[in-house]
């Protein structure tokens, strides 16, 4: 008899796997231009425009401060710093 496979569920009210993933991602160093952009689309299987909307988006979700305060907060004080140079 075979086992069902592993399926992740999410919760109610914190973050899916996708959101987690782009925190991830944030959270690495990477070496020399293009290296992000090459890793988004062969983890994540997105376009680096679209990755950067959705990570756009989670810097204003409550559930995302919550999981990754550290990245959240820094990530926050990056996007102002850039709005203020405006």
């Amino acid at each position: 008899m075979e086992e069902p496979e592993s399926v992740e569920t999410e919760r109610p009210g914190e973050l899916g796997a996708r959101e987690r993933a782009v925190l991830a991602m944030e959270r690495r160093g990477f070496a020399g231009p293009g290296v992000k952009e090459r890793a988004i689309r062969e983890r994540l299987g997105l376009a680096p425009v679209r990755y950067y909307q959705l990570l756009n988006a989670l810097l204003d979700d409550p559930r995302a401060l919550a999981h990754d305060p550290v990245t959240v907060n820094r990530l926050r004080r990056v996007r102002e710093a850039r709005r203020a140079e405006r």
